[in-house]
């Protein structure tokens, strides 16, 4: 069975909104690091939200081989939404019908891991609805003031156990963590 995974930006604070706070931070081991979670993938599921900005901004980069364009440009794509109608992104389904049982087909699906970016609403669903199998936070060394991944999910309640940790060189460490068992 396929794993979904979403890889979150977080600050010391708790922001994972708009993160032009991680480009210092950006180096050839997070480059690595990226491009390993995304080869080791071969689809990524989305909210509207997180859809919209990526499907403004992925097409128009340039695909070089260190950019990882050609690598989000050709991947399947998946969108959980109840107002996207024509997805204009190549390789990109909108789920119809209920999310939780669309994601349930897409996991016993044969295939290697379905990649998140971000932590929203539809992540939020999944790790209730215990579909959710990874989060890998990406703590950056850095307070930024603002909202917090918290804002939108008053009602979240999990318990997870650590999985992982990759410390990096800049000082952003990735905690990897797995719904308790």
């Amino acid at each position: 069975m396929r794993k979904v995974i979403a890889s979150t930006y977080i600050t010391l604070d708790g922001v994972i909104e708009n993160p032009v706070w991680t480009t210092p931070y950006f180096d050839d081991e997070a480059v690595a690091y990226a491009g390993a979670q995304l080869r080791a993938a071969d689809a990524l599921l989305m909210g509207r939200r997180t859809y919209d900005g990526f499907a403004a901004a992925w097409p128009q980069m340039p695909e070089t081989e260190d950019s990882g364009a050609a690598e989000m440009n050709g991947i399947r794509k998946y969108v959980a939404s109840t107002t996207l109608t024509d997805p204009k992104w190549n390789n990109t389904t909108v789920l119809q019908g209920d999310l939780v049982e669309e994601v349930t087909k897409l996991k016993a699906q044969d295939g290697k891991d379905i990649l998140m970016y971000g932590y929203g609403p539809v992540a939020h669903t999944l790790l209730k609805a215990g579909l959710l199998d990874e989060a890998r936070f990406w703590i950056h060394p850095v307070f930024v003031g603002g909202g917090t991944v918290t804002t939108p999910l008053a009602d979240a309640t999990a318990t997870l156990e650590l999985a992982d940790t990759t410390v990096m060189k800049s000082g952003v460490i990735i905690a990897s963590y797995r719904p308790a068992r």
